[in-house]
């Protein structure tokens, strides 16, 4: 896509800081981190969100993000590594290519806001209604 700054970066007319990259993805640095380490997977071929992704990049991107987190524990020792996918603008989903982010946690670090929600107890029949009509949804 001519307007995606990921595929721009794919294409390497902006630049990046590469941490990874094989025939399917490309893992860079992000530059807006929320921790030391964080870094984004990209598939190279655009695909918008979850909906749009191949099964071969999907598994590509997390094939990778394996090798990319063992590298992140090796190299930075974080105590903990949040795996965080955005699909949709409403869900604050910013740069519409598919990306997978890695962020890594050291213990004495602040609360990561996005893994850190209150659990309250579900509506019983209203979760097995909703996983039922899921399932069927399933081909």
């Amino acid at each position: 896509m001519a307007d995606c700054i990921f595929c721009k970066i794919v294409k390497g007319e902006i630049p990046c800081f590469k941490v990874y990259e094989d025939g399917k993805v490309l893992a860079f640095a992000d530059i807006n981190p929320i921790n030391h380490g964080h870094t984004l997977i990209i598939p190279k071929v655009h695909a918008e969100n979850i909906w749009e992704i191949s099964d071969t990049d999907l598994a590509a991107i997390h094939k990778a993000s394996k090798k990319i987190a063992m590298a992140i524990q090796s190299s930075l020792g974080p105590e903990g590594m949040a795996c965080l996918q955005l699909n949709g603008r409403p869900v604050n989903q910013i740069v519409m290519h598919y990306h997978l982010h890695l962020i890594p946690k050291a213990a004495n670090e602040p609360d990561l806001t996005m893994t850190a929600w209150e659990l309250k107890p579900g509506d019983m029949p209203l979760i097995e209604k909703t996983a039922k009509k899921i399932a069927e949804a399933i081909s």
